[in-house]
């Protein structure tokens, strides 16, 4: 007689990713606030000393505060219920807000560059003075809202992507205060575009691994420092296993990383035994907690032919 066992493990990873969103979003309100707040008085600022470099900043902002905006959404999203056809909720939303933000900071970047370049052919007259203090009041707000992400980002994308936003609003009125004391000190008003291309390339640069994170998740690849490869084989390195094949290891979202895989034990090993130390091992060793695997015996089961799969030692061997 045949016998065949499907089981799935249980896992409380959905509810570890919710344990924390709370505190996120009210991070999030409180940082749009504060940007939104200066991005007006930046306007302004901007209006009265005719200095560009404040209404460029102040546009970057407000791309920034439409990220955090669609970040705070993304995260009202995610917490939705899973639906019998959306079995894992919303919570994929949160990487397609960090890889929006991605790009946004790319395309932010690229407009910067544009507006050096068109500053150093007709470099603006500014008033260098006005012009510093709002910088240094953009400079403490920005301060602030990096302090606050950065205590609630830890690994999740859409929490990073917001804190990169941030933290290049940050160098920009870093920047316009360096550009402001050059032109008040010496009136050379280069200072401006060039401080402008600087502050263009970090951002690039920050984008990168948000970018790479975000285009890895939505491609299904192997969460950040999982080997697919090495857990396959120590999944058949367990006692009673024979081989292991179709194991998929992916991120649902940040901080949530899944794996599926079909296993193949002895003739007379306990297949629900054998997978139950399977799942603990999963969970202690990679941290993997939402498992969903297919224990059957080796020999109920027939040839797996050309697929991905980890044989176990004994087997190899015998």
């Amino acid at each position: 007689m045949s016998h065949s066992h499907a089981e799935q493990g249980h896992s409380s990873g959905e509810h570890s990713h919710g344990h924390g969103a709370g505190a996120n979003k009210k991070a999030l309100a409180v940082v749009l606030a504060l940007t939104l707040t200066y991005m007006v008085a930046e306007i302004v600022g901007g209006l009265i000393t005719g200095s560009l470099a404040l209404l460029a900043d102040a546009a970057h902002m407000a791309s920034d505060n439409v990220a955090l905006g669609l970040a705070l959404f993304a995260f009202w999203l995610s917490a939705k219920p899973p639906t019998p056809n959306r079995s894992f909720g919303y919570k994929r939303t949160e990487i397609l807000a960090a890889l929006f933000n991605g790009i946004t900071i790319v395309a932010v970047s690229l407009w910067i560059f544009y507006e050096a370049y068109q500053r150093l052919q007709d470099p603006p007259e500014v008033l260098g003075g006005w012009m510093m203090i709002v910088a240094v009041v953009g400079l403490l707000v920005n301060l602030a809202g990096t302090i606050i992400l950065t205590r609630s980002a830890g690994e999740n994308l859409n929490m990073q992507g917001a804190l990169r936003h941030v933290m290049a609003d940050l160098l920009g009125s870093i920047g316009v205060i360096v550009a402001a004391v050059v032109i008040v000190v010496t009136g050379w008003s280069y200072a401006d575009p060039i401080i402008s291309a600087f502050i263009g390339a970090l951002i690039l640069v920050s984008s990168y691994k948000l970018l790479r994170d975000s285009v890895g998740v939505l491609l299904e690849g192997s969460p950040p420092g999982i080997d697919a490869e090495e857990v396959g084989q120590r999944m058949a390195s367990m006692e009673g296993v024979t081989e292991v094949h179709d194991l998929h290891i992916w991120t649902v979202t940040s901080g949530f990383p899944a794996l599926a895989a079909h296993v193949l034990v002895g003739a007379e090993e306990d297949c629900h035994g054998r997978r139950r130390e399977l799942e603990s091992l999963l969970i202690n060793e990679y941290g993997i907690e939402h498992t969903t695997l297919q224990v059957d015996h080796a020999g109920d089961h027939a040839a797996t032919g050309e697929r991905l799969r980890f044989i176990s030692r004994r087997e190899r061997t015998g």
